[in-house]
């Protein structure tokens, strides 16, 4: 059984930052990739960002929306992902997941995820 906990959600003004973390518990970080996916209120939830561990070195991988101002990495030693958010605009709004999957590579599908956090909230305000 794998548990992931997100936290760092927030309120913050347009063009602010803010550092996400996901707590992971009960498998080996090093063989899996993990996603940051949101979901707006009324949207589909999407990709946002993956980082993918193979052997000692890791890829990571972006949605277009993202490219620039997201950046994702984890701490292996602490079994923590992070999604580092700079530039934030107001369409950044929604709640942020993080999940993990045993497969590698840019996984951008949500049923290709089979753990899930609970999500948290980031609100961009103009």
């Amino acid at each position: 059984q794998v548990k992931l906990v997100e936290s760092g959600g927030g309120l913050v003004q347009a063009g602010g930052s803010l550092k996400l973390s996901c707590a992971a518990s009960g498998r080996t970080f090093s063989r899996a990739t993990m996603g940051w996916f949101r979901q707006a209120p009324g949207k589909e939830r999407e990709f946002v960002a993956a980082i993918t561990w193979l052997g000692g070195s890791s890829s990571t991988y972006y949605a277009d929306s993202v490219k620039g101002r997201f950046t994702v990495s984890g701490d292996i030693a602490k079994n923590t992902l992070y999604l580092q958010m700079d530039s934030l605009k107001p369409e950044d709004t929604a709640v942020y997941y993080c999940a993990t999957t045993p497969a590698a590579g840019r996984v951008v599908l949500t049923t290709h995820y089979n753990y899930w956090g609970q999500g948290t909230q980031v609100t961009v305000s103009l």
